[in-house]
């Protein structure tokens, strides 16, 4: 026969409890008083139960938040101090942006990385909101890959995952050749670089792209208009008119914090040399990707790179130049496979 408790309250506030059998009617007598208490004692700890419960899911959430969630961090590299954001734990996943960007690029692998390895984003030198460490004395892609190279070194981890997009494209490349010791696996989305391209008709169909891609960023940078340096740079570099229109605020801001940074582009010492043949020398696991609607420059500059790595992976994926934001979810697949056949270790 099954029972259950009952608690009832009269119009003075004052309970009173009956045992309920199946089919049976109400019982009172001597010991109600006796069920009462033992209902309230039943009632106490289930609240207390309840709330060592709620204690305990607002104790993870908190947790997560504090040690699982994205920190920003400071490292010490060759001289000046460089922001990196990192979340996550297994093998270490390094990404370097772009040009006119930040680590802030990155939020969408960020999301898609964090929970399987240790994703890391740092700024290069010069990129950011904080001040200029060395006036501008320093800015070059060389001086970018040396930072790279210390701050990996800095880790103390072992050969990372390196992941660059478009103006990190050939800095990346310098690390890897310059110290492939560093570098577990390369992946680059969109070279910024036609270096190793040799054949004059392709060069002379990829430098007019790339001019009428950023002639008018590079006029406005020379006037320090930085407002229309951040705006132009996305809309030309993705052929995408209505881009500052229609992305998010949070990418109009990145542009803005770090459109200061083409007066240093134009007055930098030329790339140095990346030739097919140097190319031709990685041995690592290397992806390349490339938006199936980018840029002629961009076409050229993934497929001609991919041409000159052997063993290269080489995937097509959805979108433009800005797909890494725009349309993430391809490129991040791609990267995720890459990572396990590359064999990364995830976190246990």
């Amino acid at each position: 026969m099954h029972h259950r408790t009952v608690l009832t309250l009269s119009s003075a506030g004052t309970a009173s409890a009956a045992d309920i059998s199946m089919g049976a009617p109400y019982i009172r007598g001597p010991y109600v008083s006796r069920i009462y208490n033992w209902t309230n004692l039943h009632l106490a700890m289930k609240v207390c139960l309840i709330c060592g419960l709620l204690l305990l899911v607002i104790g993870q959430a908190w947790s997560a938040g504090t040690s699982g969630g994205p920190r920003i961090k400071q490292a010490s590299v060759n001289g000046v101090t460089l922001v990196y954001q990192e979340q996550g734990d297994g093998a270490s996943v390094i990404f370097i942006h772009g040009c006119c960007t930040d680590y802030r690029a990155w939020d969408a692998q960020r999301q898609a990385i964090a929970p399987h390895y240790r994703f890391i984003a740092l700024n290069m030198r010069y990129f950011g909101t904080a001040p200029w460490p060395d006036g501008e004395s320093k800015y070059s892609q060389q001086t970018d890959a040396d930072d790279i190279a210390a701050f990996i070194r800095g880790l103390n981890a072992g050969p990372v995952d390196l992941v660059g997009w478009s103006y990190s494209g050939p800095i990346v490349m310098l690390v890897v050749l310059q110290h492939p010791e560093l570098v577990h696996s390369l992946t680059i989305h969109e070279p910024g670089t036609i270096s190793y391209v040799t054949d004059p008709a392709i060069l002379k169909i990829a430098n007019e792209d790339h001019v009428a891609a950023l002639g008018p960023v590079t006029a406005a940078a020379k006037t320090d208009d930085f407002a229309s340096v951040a705006r132009l740079t996305p809309i030309g570099v993705n052929h995408q008119p209505d881009f500052w229109e229609t992305t998010t605020p949070a990418i109009r801001t990145m542009f803005l914090a770090n459109a200061r940074t083409w007066t240093l582009a134009l007055a930098a010492p030329p790339q140095p040399p990346i030739t097919c043949d140097m190319l031709h020398q990685i041995k690592k696991p290397v992806l390349i990707t490339v938006g199936k609607d980018t840029r002629s420059y961009y076409h050229i500059a993934s497929e001609g790179a991919a041409a000159c790595i052997p063993g290269v992976q080489f995937v097509t994926i959805p979108g433009r130049h800005l797909a890494i934001a725009q349309q993430p979810a391809a490129f991040n697949a791609a990267l995720l496979q890459f990572l396990a056949r590359a064999g990364s270790q995830p976190k246990p």
